[in-house]
């Protein structure tokens, strides 16, 4: 019951997607065409971001062969041409896993999902023009995951990205403030258990870390570097 107390039961869910953000990866593939893939294992720290994914996609091979990507966030309001993209994949012949689960090969992701692609200005990789944020970045490091776990070991890969550029439309900025994303008018496209969700309109509460000047998060003297 809301608001009671109760013992927690041991459970074995199979994923433990939680509810994060949707990223949709722009990616170049060998001929120079454009890949796009939506994920949603991600999160940032500063201006890296870990991204967590299957080993044998074609956006892991794409960023590992390339170096680079783009990290485009689709807003609540994108949620059909996200979905458009869903049980589609890039890789050629589809991977047996894929092919369990109903996927198919699709070259042109952008004309599936019906967006734009736009060309990134630090990278080669692709921007989604309806995406109100568009994030450049350059591959880091590539961790091999569950090295110890015979079943799921060579299956899982964690790619550690630095973000070159930042691109955000107008309509969510604070107002006044030219580097700030106004959390008020952002409303991310969040996954939670496979299913598709949007923040609610207003805050929960005065947040005590929504007090602190955002501008203390960053180094003194710090730039990001292309």
């Amino acid at each position: 019951m809301h608001g009671t107390a109760s013992v927690a039961n041991q459970i074995e869910p199979a994923i433990l997607y939680f509810g994060t953000p949707v990223v949709l990866i722009g990616s170049t593939n060998e001929d120079g065409s454009y890949n796009l893939a939506p994920m949603s294992s991600a999160w940032f720290v500063g201006w890296r971001c870990m991204l967590g994914l299957a080993r044998n996609s074609k956006t892991t091979a794409n960023m590992i062969r390339t170096g680079e990507c783009v990290l485009n966030l689709p807003s609540a309001d994108l949620v059909a041409a996200v979905d458009r993209l869903a049980r589609t994949t890039g890789s050629d012949p589809v991977p047996p896993g894929k092919i369990m689960r109903g996927y198919r090969h699709e070259k042109d992701k952008f004309g599936v999902s019906g967006l734009t692609a736009l060309p990134g200005e630090t990278v080669a990789a692709p921007r989604a023009m309806e995406c109100p944020v568009q994030i450049e970045a350059k591959v880091a490091h590539v961790h091999e995951l569950a090295q110890e776990d015979a079943v799921w070991r060579g299956n899982l890969t964690a790619i550690e990205v630095r973000v070159t550029r930042v691109h955000a439309h107008p309509h969510i900025m604070m107002e006044g403030e030219p580097d700030r994303i106004d959390p008020d008018k952002w409303r991310p496209l969040i996954m939670s258990f496979a299913q598709f969700y949007g923040l609610t309109p207003a805050k929960l509460q005065r947040s005590e870390l929504g007090q602190i000047p955002e501008m203390m998060y960053k180094p003194p003297g710090w730039r990001p570097t292309v």
